[in-house]
C-alpha cells in the first residue's frame, strides 16, 4: 500500500535528543570562541565535534593515521587520547 506524503514526511523529520553536559572551564572558552569565530550554534558545534570525533575513531580503528600538514610542507602525526 502506498504511503501518503505526510507518512513520508513524518518518517523524514530529524528527531533531536536533549542533553546536559558538564564543560570545563577551558573547553567552555573554546566553544565561546568558536561560536565567534564560526557563527555557528553551540549545538551545531558539539554534533559537528562528535560526528568528527565517531570518523576519526573509525578511521584509526581501521589502521589509518590523523595527519596535519602546514604551509611549509611539514608533516605532524596527531595521538587522540
Amino acid at each position: 500500500m502506498a504511503r501518503s506524503g505526510a507518512e513520508r514526511a513524518t518518517e523524514r523529520q530529524v528527531v533531536a535528543e536533549r542533553i546536559t553536559i558538564g564543560l570545563i572551564p577551558k573547553v567552555i572558552a573554546e566553544l565561546e570562541r568558536l561560536q565567534l569565530e564560526t557563527g555557528m550554534s553551540k549545538t551545531d558545534l558539539v554534533n559537528r565535534a562528535i560526528s568528527l570525533s565517531a570518523y576519526v575513531t573509525e578511521q584509526t580503528a581501521a589502521g589509518k593515521d590523523l595527519l596535519l600538514r602546514d604551509s611549509s610542507g611539514e608533516i605532524e602525526r596527531l595521538h587522540l587520547l
